[in-house]
């Protein structure tokens, strides 16, 4: 069983499209997947990804007590953009990239998150042959650092149905 959030759910797929039933059950939050067009993922990312003034971004580097961890895990994005390379073009998703995916899968998205999430994800269900989207309400891409009770209140029981009792 298999777990991945944001650049994570999309390694988490790929290993479970090459690890075929070796995976048992897929659980993506938020893969940053972005299938709308062109110029409105651009536009949003610039609004709302990118939209923190800089004041604030001094202020997080100042006082946000996991900046440095942060700042530490920097020379680790290229290798996010890596796993991610054709998956945020606007255009739809290449269905043969994890057609060996085999797991049945659910794919979440927080209700407070951006809609290109929401998009991909659904997206991305559409595409998988045993995949479900779901929203997680209240919640956006910070609950698996900011809510884990959350997250883990949908994750958990979709790990054990495929459990034994």
């Amino acid at each position: 069983m298999v777990l991945g959030s944001s650049s994570g759910a999309v390694l988490a797929l790929d290993a479970a499209s090459k690890l075929g039933p070796k995976v048992s059950r897929l659980f993506l939050y938020e893969p940053p997947l972005i299938v709308d067009r062109g110029n409105d993922a651009v536009k949003l990312f610039f609004a709302r990804g990118m939209g923190i003034p800089e004041g604030a971004v001094n202020m997080m580097r100042l006082f946000m007590p996991g900046w440095s961890k942060m700042a530490a895990l920097a020379p680790t994005i290229r290798y996010d953009l890596t796993i991610l390379a054709g998956t945020q073009t606007g255009k739809p998703l290449d269905a043969g990239r994890w057609a060996a995916t085999t797991a049945p899968t659910l794919v979440v998205v927080g209700s407070r998150s951006e809609a290109f999430f929401h998009h991909g994800a659904e997206a991305l269900a559409a595409i998988l042959p045993h995949a479900q989207y779901r929203s997680l309400e209240g919640r956006d891409h910070s609950a698996v650092l900011l809510a884990p009770q959350a997250l883990a209140s949908v994750a958990e029981p979709f790990f054990l149905a495929a459990t034994p009792r």
